[in-house]
């Protein structure tokens, strides 16, 4: 085998909570029909990769659900494979990224490869990884880092690398507090992707290292890699601006974004609903691979057929989701929903399994699955309501319904009984629940799960 790929999929994304309250961040839903792990073992699997582990940790039932019955490669010797934290190296869980890597070291030397992809699985980008490999084995790097620019202004939340005029890493920080710009250009720094390329024995020889210290992280960002740089490593920055995807013409700079708050995961799933989007879902050399669902094709009809014509601009409606004499403008809308006459939603995100019913409004709001909206309500027209009615909103003023939350006309919310204690206890969670109960929400009936579509119900 020359390369193993291990694709880091444990984070909690405490950031994207109430979303991430019940499923690991690469388990959240995008684009309608996807969820975010799918692109990047997209990007593996369309560049001829066969060899794949996803190392999973927090909340991790959905992930591995759908790893299991959406990416079988049904060939000897090819696999995408969950490895839940196993303890191996002692009583503890994941401590970090490499310690991720470490705990697994096994699969590598099972694996006898030669180069190890390590990656992150929570970013939603295009790769064609070979390029990168390529470049790797060209300059016969330790260690390759795909990196991008940025603004330095958004550079604090990555690790900010310095490099010569060869392309090799001389420096490198985590979340510098004032990241350095790149030389000859100022206001923009050289961030990385997270998305790694290491020489099979250096990697060994430097976890091992790091496993001992006892003042490390343990995490690729913050101690593995400014230890290399500083141990003088032959380290190389692949530029991602360099990338080239098969069926795309290159025009500007390469899509990458970093979806790790409500407000970046909702103008993420926004751009691809425009009339050019900057990510293009539909390029057929290099598909989005994803789960196959059996439901029918999405259908707009007239109430009774002989109500009002519905009217829909610039949306995603994805399978068997049936609009009837509604208005959708800027929707991104999952599987399975049903958005009833006179309804209007303007700027949202609706997951799968949701309903809007009869004349109900909604602007700027981002449900998850299986929400029910009851006839009438109004949502994302007055700030005040919404701040005083509803517990989760993002910075920008996004309304956000939990999984199977019902929402009445007037009064408290009602939230799924089975998602409550996830949410009593989740950090990002916790204190907005403990804040608004009775007044803001009320827990829902037993008889009423999360998991259930309201579409039927």
């Amino acid at each position: 085998m020359k390369t193993l790929v291990m694709i880091m999929a444990g984070g909690k994304g405490q950031r994207l909570a109430p979303l991430t309250t019940h499923r690991a961040k690469p388990a959240v839903p995008f684009a309608g029909r996807y969820r975010i792990i799918d692109f990047v073992l997209s990007n593996f699997v369309n560049s001829g990769y066969r060899h794949i582990y996803v190392l999973t940790q927090y909340m991790a039932s959905s992930l591995i659900q759908h790893l299991s019955r959406n990416w079988q490669l049904q060939a000897f010797g090819m696999f995408v494979e969950a490895v839940p934290a196993q303890m191996r190296l002692g009583e503890h869980w994941f401590q970090g990224t490499a310690d991720a890597v470490w705990q697994n070291m096994n699969l590598i030397r099972d694996g006898h490869c030669r180069h190890v992809a390590v990656f992150g699985g929570d970013h939603i980008y295009r790769f064609q990884v070979q390029q990168m490999e390529n470049f790797h084995e060209e300059r016969r790097a330790e260690l390759t880092i795909a990196a991008y620019p940025v603004p330095s202004a958004e550079a604090s939340r990555f690790g900010v690398i310095e490099v010569d005029a060869t392309g090799r890493v001389t420096g490198f920080e985590e979340k510098p507090k004032v990241p350095k710009e790149i030389p000859n250009k100022p206001g923009w720094s050289l961030v990385s992707m997270g998305n790694y390329f290491f020489r099979t024995d250096v990697i060994e020889e430097e976890l091992r290292v790091d496993a001992m210290r006892k003042d490390s992280s343990h995490d690729f960002g913050k101690d593995v890699i400014p230890h290399m740089v500083r141990a003088g490593r032959e380290i190389y920055v692949y530029d991602f601006g360099e990338n080239r995807i098969p069926g795309e013409e290159q025009t500007g700079q390469p899509y990458w974004r970093d979806v790790g708050t409500i407000d970046s995961y909702f103008d993420a799933n926004m751009d691809l609903r425009s009339a050019l989007p900057e990510f293009n879902l539909y390029n057929r050399r290099w598909p989005i691979r994803s789960a196959q669902r059996n439901y029918p094709p999405a259908k707009f009809v007239r109430d009774g057929g002989i109500g009002r014509s519905g009217e829909l601009v610039d949306s995603l409606i994805c399978e068997g989701t049936i609009v009837c004499s509604a208005s959708l403008y800027n929707v991104m809308a999952g599987y399975d929903c049903l958005f009833q006459r006179d309804s209007q939603v303007d700027d949202s995100i609706i997951l799968s399994g949701c309903t809007v019913g009869v004349g109900a409004r909604l602007r700027r709001v981002l449900m998850d699955k299986n929400c029910r909206i009851e006839p009438g309500t109004v949502i994302g027209y007055d700030d005040e309501q919404d701040a005083a009615r509803f517990p989760f909103r993002s910075e920008s003023g996004i309304v956000v319904l939990p999984k199977g939350t019902i929402v009445p006309r007037k009064g408290p919310i009602e939230l799924a009984w089975d998602l409550l204690p996830l949410l009593e206890n989740d950090p990002g969670t916790a204190a907005v629940v403990q804040k608004g109960r009775d007044k803001v929400w009320q827990l829902g009936a037993r008889s009423r799960h999360s998991h259930d579509s309201t579409v039927m119900s």
